[in-house]
């Protein structure tokens, strides 16, 4: 035994890498549908924001905000008002994977000739 040293066992370390790796993969899986989830609601609220500003713009003011409820994603707030000239539309809604991230969108819109806003 003259300058021989024993190494300790490595049993189980491929065991808690493999976990690591496991986890980490997870969690990309989870970033990305939550991304695309992201993205498909941030198009439910442009949709929904062009529809409310332009049934207002129209004169249908009582019909926008159900119209735009409809097409927003579940749980969407949406306001209609006049800004100046025009009618500024909003939509904002949570994501369900990421709820810290609140997306929101716009739609401005000119009234037509002889709508009564």
């Amino acid at each position: 035994m003259c300058g021989t040293r024993v190494l300790g066992n490595d049993s189980g370390a491929v065991t808690v890498e493999a976990a690591i790796a496991l986890a980490a993969i997870v969690v990309a899986v989870v970033l990305c549908i939550g991304a695309l989830l992201a993205a498909s609601t941030q198009v439910r609220c442009i949709d929904a924001a062009r529809e409310a500003a332009r049934l207002a713009a129209r004169g249908d003011s009582v019909d926008a905000i159900p119209a735009a409820r409809a097409i927003a994603p579940p749980g969407a707030e949406v306001s209609v008002r006049r800004e100046g000239p025009h009618i500024l539309a909003t939509v904002r809604a949570g994501t369900p994977l990421l709820p810290l991230l609140e997306l929101h969108a716009e739609a401005l819109a000119t009234p037509e000739p002889g709508a009564e806003p």
